[in-house]
């Protein structure tokens, strides 16, 4: 099988409900990206994952795996958004939602909306 293409492409490729978990991540990244820039993001295969790309460089990306998302990089967050990271994280600057768990979606919204500030210095 050739890989994915596309974004939607890749985001096809799973398991009917990893791949509504997927989209749901990507929706509230792309919807806080807006919110925080005012335009959404251009999204890009990279790595055989998926790259949000702010400016036309790469700022995280989000992966789909057998038992879990993976969110990277996530650099150390403010303190109370960390002490809330803190239990999702598998390495520095990775962050795992696992699929046995409902997706933390509004805490998905404050990682993106700091590490979106954070790379555009807002």
């Amino acid at each position: 099988m050739a890989p994915a293409a596309t974004v939607e492409q890749y985001l096809a490729g799973f398991e009917p409900e990893v791949a509504a978990r997927l989209r749901a991540v990507r929706a509230v990244v792309v919807d806080e990206v807006a919110r925080t820039l005012g335009r959404e993001p251009e999204e890009r295969l990279r790595y055989g994952i998926v790259g949000v790309m702010l400016d036309g460089r790469s700022a995280f990306h989000y992966a789909g795996w057998k038992h879990h998302i993976g969110l990277y990089p996530v650099p150390v967050l403010s303190d109370a958004l960390e002490a809330e990271v803190a239990p999702l994280r598998a390495a520095r600057d990775t962050v795992q939602l696992r699929h046995s768990r409902p997706l933390p979606l509004d805490l998905l919204r404050r990682i993106t909306a700091e590490v979106v500030a954070r790379y555009t210095g807002r």
